[in-house]
């Protein structure tokens, strides 16, 4: 059960009703305190030798008030009352004091824990850890006497929050998140190229007795040997198929950010206005859902107290729903879906995705690639960038492959995915059933988040590849 026992570090209900009701003594119809206690870890090695060890411990508080489509914002990394009463003051001020007589009485909320975690990181041994990344390490070089250096990482982290309203609310979340990421490195003569993979998710050790460091190093250097071994990617607009797991970033960062209220509710967005309408083909469903057991973006409440959500954002091809924060929802009139979220309390929260992802469809992996006389396999997706108002972006393919024929030939290197979210959620034409999830961090203007992306594999009619083949 969560909610039941107070956090060491966080204030007490009493003090957070008299911080509330004082902060309501203003023209503010609403208020709100963000407390934070985060312990972190990161351990690198490199070529089997431990670089660098780091363990950090932050906490803070945000205080928030609203006035209409208005918000003050502040925050301090001390919750005393030396600290807070000044800033409370600060903001009354900003917003507009007044004498209002409004007494805050909170209750706090208790819920079953959706995210439980067996191995809290703090009660493993250093050395343990390490040996954690060693696994991996070892297992990558010993792949293929090409595999010449190594790197790997291992982070962990642990946020508490309790979150406060002048509704009455007092809610508290645990968030517990573990990550490793090993790069190999081959060379052949001159030739010198890198893979890497890197899966975490919202659990503790206990997440490496599955998913072994060995499975993590052995497909880096995977990776690593097929670039070795790659041919300069052709440039054109051809069929292209774009595999299951990390995929679904494209997804993410084309399409999502463009159906979060951050951009929605200020109409900067290709999708504003867009409800009830089609926007994708009929083979398209998509999903955001917060309340994924233990995945990576999943968490049991927001940033702002509410329940985590399952949103369908796409039901065949039509827009279904938006991601929506309590700011963005006043702008728009509509609820928040629970879709807000924040790097730490020194960011003011906004809409933001979870776990988000494109559904399964009907199409055997296999037939996806009937008919194809000349296009492109992207078996593993890198960064990119986009911009939400016009939905254009530029991807970078970090393992690819030359379809001939309707058969996967050539693996090629340096290719790119160019193209606008409009077109491609039209363009997609097959959906495979072979959903998997891909970890990231997402950036925006409340900070670095953890979010999942995902997809099965998909087909695009017909999309931009930008290539480094001379013609």
């Amino acid at each position: 059960m969560v909610g039941k026992e107070r956090e060491e570090d966080m204030l007490e209900k009493e003090k957070l009703e008299t911080y509330l009701s004082l902060c309501m003594k203003s023209e503010a119809d609403y208020a709100e305190i963000f407390e934070e206690s985060t312990k972190s870890e990161s351990i690198s090695m490199l070529n089997g030798e431990t670089e660098s060890v780091s363990l950090n411990t932050s906490s803070g508080v945000g205080i928030r008030l609203y006035k209409g489509l208005q918000t003050v914002y502040a925050y301090s990394n001390e919750n005393t009352e030396e600290a807070l009463l000044p800033l409370i003051d600060d903001l009354r001020e900003a917003i507009g004091k007044a004498d209002k007589d409004t007494a805050v009485v909170l209750t706090r909320v208790e819920y079953e824990n959706k995210n439980p975690v067996r191995v809290p990181f703090d009660s493993v041994s250093l050395d343990e850890k390490i040996s954690l990344l060693k696994r991996g390490n070892d297992a990558a070089k010993a792949y293929d006497e090409r595999i010449v250096k190594v790197q790997a990482n291992l982070i962990n982290n642990r946020q508490d929050v309790q979150i406060s309203t002048s509704e009455g609310r007092l809610i508290s979340d645990q968030r517990n998140r573990t990550r490793i990421a090993v790069s190999a490195f081959a060379k052949e003569g001159e030739n010198f190229q890198r893979g890497s993979d890197s899966p975490g998710a919202g659990t503790g050790l206990e997440f490496y007795e599955e998913t072994t460091p060995e499975d993590v190093g052995r497909e880096a250097a995977r990776v690593a040997l097929v670039n070795l071994r790659a041919k300069d990617c052709p440039s054109g607009k051809m069929p292209v198929i774009i595999d299951n797991g990390f995929g679904g970033v494209i997804f993410h960062e084309a399409c999502g950010h463009s159906l979060e209220a951050t951009s929605v509710s200020k109409n900067q967005s290709v999708f504003s206005g867009k409800m009830g309408e089609k926007i994708a083909s009929d083979v398209v469903s998509a999903v955001d859902d917060g309340t994924i057991p233990n995945a990576w973006g999943s968490e049991n409440i927001d940033d702002e107290g509410n329940f985590q959500q399952k949103r369908e954002l796409i039901r065949n091809g039509v827009l279904t729903s938006y991601m929506i924060d309590k700011l963005g929802g006043r702008r728009m009139g509509m609820a928040s879906t629970g879709s807000s979220r924040r790097q730490s309390y020194k960011y003011e929260p906004t809409s933001r995705m979870s776990n988000t992802y494109i559904c399964a469809g009907e199409t055997p992996f296999e037939d996806l690639f009937k008919g194809i006389k000349k296009g492109l396999y992207a078996k593993k997706m890198g960064g990119g960038s986009v911009n939400p108002q016009t939905g254009e972006f530029n991807f970078a393919v970090l393992e690819g492959y030359l379809i001939e024929n309707g058969e996967i030939t050539t693996p090629v290197r340096g290719a790119s995915l160019i193209g606008n979210g409009r077109d491609i959620l039209m363009d997609i034409d097959a959906v495979s059933d072979n959903l998997k999830r891909g970890q990231g961090m997402c950036g925006s203007v409340s900070g670095s988040i953890p979010t999942d992306v995902g997809q099965p594999a998909i087909r695009i009619r017909e999309i931009t590849v930008g290539g480094t083949a001379h013609e």
